[in-house]
């Protein structure tokens, strides 16, 4: 590598979204571009969270992309290896590996006003590049709560994302916090072995069964021999979700029946009265994600497991004390607490035409146009970016659709032609946002009467997409020359700035 290489598209990430946009940018016949990863393999969040019981609540067959169709899925809900395997294999398949930058984290990406180019900065070399997709992922950075002792605790602390595989569980007391989608899957699955399980639950989630089970040889070959019935199954299992989504958006009431389902889960393993009590969430099921688990209720009744309807408050030595002031000694600290997600640190790494970081640009919340461009960053798109999150389905449904705006988006470069960029333009960003959070506002996720990690610091909803998948992807079919500002570089010699171009 030269120590300045220039690209026309330089990728952040390898997980689902980057290796897609990689797939994407080959199809439309762009070859000069790189994928900058910060780990020494491709997975994204596949790769990072390789917990105990790891595994995807969407079906397989729905849960991957659908130029890649896998008909070897062993499960319907797919664990983590399987998932991680087939990413591996979409990156040998469309021979990705040599556009692969392993090791390469990036520290800082500036917009040169004068060049019209992204220089990046990573922690193996510099790029530059005319355009920048940035697929980071929102469930990429740890979140571990700032807890008063918790420095001092003399055993070991790690995230359910950054496991620590060296040290054993077995005869440990283990204090698990957190009762999101990683901690009903890790409390199942370590509870067995532990000496003492002490779940720290601030909120409780509505759980679902998870009906689960292996996809037969015959199944498989016949997937194998007609492609066409994996494309069905695909398309069931889409549609199916597609007619949900309306008692999510438009009509929250009508999920009160789904609630009974849940209460009826709980109660088949849970018997204690005063526990079922605890166990019952107060707020509309949806309003967080709906969790799928069948293991996660029968572990919780077990006589080494405590429920703490508390978050941890404190540590004290070896001691952890829960806000309700009941306290444990444990060996150790596992963090079931998310992730950045409406603050995600690649913001504070991205400076855009003006000398701000995204960050600052998004102190007020995070927007972007079609969930792809904010306004003052050329060239600069985002995979999985605000309001495209799903609460009900598959988000590479939503990535695909994403992929098609990049593609278009190339198209259009590649018309205007010479040196140029798009810019998103301010009222076209305020406008989309506003629709999309107007429509949010008769939405479960903004009216079911929960705290959620769909929500930013404002408590405004910058994570969710208010509407079906197939809106979302009809939105992003086509990049609308009108919502850019169109910035040429000839003027830059003679004023020093680039040229505005109304398109």
């Amino acid at each position: 590598m030269t120590e300045h290489e220039q690209v026309r598209v330089a990728v952040i990430g390898s997980g689902f979204g980057g290796l897609g946009a990689a797939v994407r940018l080959r199809r439309e016949g762009v070859t000069d571009f790189v994928v900058l990863e910060r780990a020494d393999s491709v997975g994204g969040t596949w790769r990072d969270n390789s917990y105990p019981g790891c595994a995807c609540d969407v079906p397989s067959h729905l849960y991957s992309f659908s130029f890649a169709p896998n008909p070897d899925w062993p499960r319907t809900f797919s664990g983590q290896e399987h998932i991680r395997g087939y990413l591996e294999h979409v990156t040998d398949v469309f021979r990705l590996r040599p556009h692969l930058r392993f090791n390469s984290e990036v520290k800082m990406m500036t917009w040169d006003a004068e060049r019209l180019r992204w220089d990046i900065e990573t922690s193996s070399g510099s790029y530059s590049a005319d355009l920048v997709v940035s697929a980071t992922g929102p469930l990429s950075d740890p979140k571990i709560p700032d807890i008063p002792g918790l420095d001092s605790f003399p055993g070991k602390v790690f995230h359910s994302a950054r496991w620590d595989h060296d040290y054993d569980l077995r005869g440990k007391r283990v204090a698990m916090v957190g009762t999101g989608a990683s901690a009903i899957q890790i409390v199942p699955s370590i509870q067995p072995d532990v000496e003492r399980l002490t779940l720290f639950q601030r909120t409780p989630p509505w759980v679902m069964p998870r009906v689960d089970r292996a996809i037969s040889g015959a199944e498989r070959a016949l997937h194998r021999a007609l492609p066409f019935t994996t494309q069905a199954r695909r398309g069931l299992l889409w549609g199916l979700r597609e007619l949900q989504v309306q008692a999510f958006t438009k009509r929250p009431n009508e999920l009160g029946m789904i609630e009974q389902l849940a209460k009826r889960n709980m109660a088949r393993s849970i018997k204690d009265p005063a526990l079922r009590a605890r166990l019952t969430p107060d707020y509309r099921i949806g309003c967080k994600r709906i969790l799928l688990s069948s293991a996660y209720y029968p572990a919780l009744a077990q006589p080494n497991v405590d429920v703490v309807t508390s978050g941890l408050s404190e540590v004290r030595g070896s001691t952890v004390v829960g806000a309700d002031g009941s306290t444990a000694e444990v060996d150790a600290i596992v963090f079931g607490t998310g992730f950045h997600v409406t603050d995600m640190p690649i913001a504070d790494r991205v400076v855009g035409a003006d000398g701000r970081t995204l960050a600052e640009a998004w102190r007020g919340g995070m927007q972007a146009l079609r969930g792809a461009s904010a306004a003052g960053f050329p060239n600069w798109m985002t995979i999985i970016g605000p309001n495209t999150g799903l609460g009900n389905s598959s988000m590479i449904l939503m990535i695909e659709s994403q992929l098609n705006y990049l593609a278009d988006y190339v198209r259009q470069l590649d018309v205007l032609g010479g040196r140029v960029a798009l810019d998103a333009r301010p009222a076209a960003v305020d406008g989309w946002n506003r629709r999309v959070q107007e429509r949010m506002k008769r939405t479960v996720w903004n009216t079911g009467g929960c705290t959620s990690w769909y929500l930013d610091a404002n408590g405004r909803n910058t994570t969710i997409w208010p509407g079906t998948t197939t809106e979302f992807r009809t939105a992003t079919r086509r990049v609308n020359l009108a919502e850019y500002e169109v910035v040429r570089a000839p003027a830059a010699k003679k004023t020093g700035k680039p040229e505005v171009v109304d398109a």
